[in-house]
């Protein structure tokens, strides 16, 4: 796989350098692999910080700024970072009115939270953490690792605490997202890592996987690859079944880019979804068809749903000024 890098050791510094360089009014970079606003908000306001590898942007730095996240830690290439950087943002960010952490169900960055967590326990930092892990497995028995559902904690938490919600408030919305939404991914392409040029495992021409996760972890469900529309049918009804919807249900629908798929497949993704929710009475009220966490040049992407009321819609209809997304 080609592509336009420099040295691989140097891949997460210099990508974070340059998301800085490009939006030096909105971020700015600390100890190489701490991204933080540009203009902090209010100390009297909750903190939302987040953790993960870098190889995923825009997430998860992509979405620090007004409205949305204050720092994001960031680890190597699908890489955890460590810790003691985690406990090092929580003290930057440290205030009376407290932190919410929000981490991916991933092992690593489940493990480095709750390290940092009784660090900051022990320091007198207040934090709650909101565990993402809305996945679709092929069994319910299966525990869901956190894939790009997290956008949207980021999205209405952030816009909580931006409007001065107290850390209880900030934390139940939190929780109320993540109980209300659902994530099921498709792949069609095995990634690379950019370090070492090789395959993050093999798919078949003629194969697509469901269930996937985002980086080709596997465990997932293979079969023959299906037309746009059959596709969309398939995950769209796992969704329906996962967060019980009815007709006259309202949802949040996003249909998130791994990396590879062009944005023609994603609207056209998003048009099979939409009229395949309606035509059972679910509304599509909110969406949105975009690149938002990748995994380098995977194919496929990741079906995101969220079931809205009307404390949801206001949140996400919220300004937020990030270099990857905003809301006027």
């Amino acid at each position: 796989m080609k592509k336009f890098i420099n040295d691989p050791e140097n891949l997460t510094t210099e990508l974070l350098e340059g998301l800085e360089l490009a939006y030096p009014d909105k971020i700015k970079v600390i100890d190489s692999k701490q991204v933080t606003r540009a203009n902090p908000k209010s100390v009297d306001k909750v903190a939302l910080l987040t953790l993960g590898g870098a190889g995923h942007e825009p997430a998860l730095q992509g979405w620090v700024g007004e409205g949305m996240l204050d720092a994001s830690v960031v680890g190597d290439i699908f890489a955890a970072p460590g810790a003691q950087p985690v406990v090092e943002a929580m003290e930057r960010l440290r205030r009376d009115a407290g932190i919410l952490l929000v981490t991916l169900n991933h092992a690593g960055d489940v493990m480095s939270a709750e390290m940092a967590k009784q660090s900051a326990a022990d320091k007198g930092i207040l934090v709650k953490e909101v565990l993402t892990k809305e996945e679709i497995r092929p069994t319910p028995e299966e525990e869901g690792r956190g894939l790009g559902g997290c956008f949207i904690v980021y999205k209405i938490a952030g816009a909580a605490a931006e409007l001065g919600w107290n850390l209880d408030e900030v934390y139940r919305v939190a929780e109320k997202v993540n109980e209300s939404m659902a994530t099921i991914a498709v792949l069609s392409e095995i990634a690379t890592h950019p370090s070492t040029g090789d395959d993050l495992g093999e798919m078949g021409a003629d194969e697509m996987e469901i269930c996937a996760g985002q980086h080709g972890e596997g465990g997932g469900v293979r079969m023959e690859m299906m037309s746009g529309k059959d596709t969309e049918e398939l995950l769209a009804g796992k969704m329906i079944e996962k967060l019980s919807l009815v007709a006259g249900d309202e949802i949040l629908l996003l249909v998130n880019g791994s990396g590879k798929a062009t944005l023609m497949e994603l609207l056209i993704t998003f048009r099979d979804a939409t009229k395949y929710f309606e035509s059972i009475g679910i509304k599509v009220v909110r969406g949105e068809a975009d690149e938002m966490l990748t995994v380098q040049e995977a194919g496929g992407y990741q079906l995101i749903g969220c079931k809205l009321d009307d404390e949801l819609k206001e949140l996400w209809d919220a300004p937020c000024d990030t270099p990857y997304f905003r809301v006027l």
